[in-house]
């Protein structure tokens, strides 16, 4: 019998996760051909900002996915905190930084299109800020969990954490409207002090085909990501419960 059969009846994840692997996999693909080809150019835009302008498609997938992951650690928080098992704890750790992951993502590609469009990789905007603000947040939340050693004591004051720390979240979407900023405003709204052109009005009928597909792919990769550190903190976990066996 060999090691892949072992593994296969020994790990039931194992068939489901290398099928949402490759399906990850194929979804990325499918993004860039979106992103790069499929979508028409922005008639608003003209050279380098035209070009820069594509990266906006897996800069909402990075946006989309980070929420997601946050969003999920309010539910695994809030179900600790209600329930008090362990499994939840799993959850919103996995979505914390998995979300976290996609936050960096967010400000990589943000600063690709923000060279062309603004003359500037960064610069202190309201947007950029507040986005800044909140992966230190969350990289804290991960900090701090490293520092105790107590698993539920861990859990809940993580739980606590997440919680207040997700504000930062409608805040980072909102500052574009509440302050004076130059990033656009996407979605249910302007912003007359954007730079860059109307990134959607402008571009056709494929960008919202475009952004559709790019979501989706970029959802599926989470889902991937998700779940593999879910079952690795479940094993690690499990390394624990039979760490405490032996010193009882």
């Amino acid at each position: 019998m060999t090691t892949t059969s072992l593994q296969r009846k020994a790990d039931p994840w194992y068939t489901p996760l290398l099928a949402l692997d490759v399906l990850a996999g194929l979804a990325m693909v499918v993004a860039v051909w979106a992103g790069l080809l499929f979508a028409k150019d922005a008639t608003n835009l003209a050279g380098d900002e035209q070009i820069a302008q594509r990266i906006f498609y897996f800069h909402m997938g990075c946006n989309i996915t980070a929420t997601l992951g946050f969003l999920i650690s309010v539910v695994g928080s809030v179900g600790y905190l209600v329930r008090r098992t362990l499994v939840w704890d799993r959850i919103a750790q996995a979505g914390v930084e998995v979300g976290t992951l996609f936050a960096f993502g967010i400000m990589v590609t943000g600063s690709i299109w923000a060279k062309p469009t603004w003359n500037t990789y960064w610069t202190w905007d309201p947007r950029l800020t507040t986005a800044t603000i909140t992966i230190l947040i969350y990289l804290a939340y991960m900090l701090f969990r490293n520092g105790m050693d107590n698993r539920h004591t861990r859990a809940r004051f993580a739980s606590i954490y997440a919680l207040f720390a997700f504000l930062s979240v409608p805040f980072t979407y909102y500052s574009a409207r509440i302050f004076r900023s130059i990033h656009p405003v996407v979605f249910n709204g302007s912003n007359a002090e954007s730079q860059g052109g109307d990134v959607v009005g402008s571009v056709g009928a494929t960008m919202g085909q475009t952004l559709m597909i790019s979501i989706i792919c970029f959802l599926i990769l989470f889902l991937a990501l998700f779940f593999h550190r879910w079952r690795q903190l479940g094993l690690e976990s499990r390394i624990e419960d039979l760490r405490e066996e032996l010193y009882q």
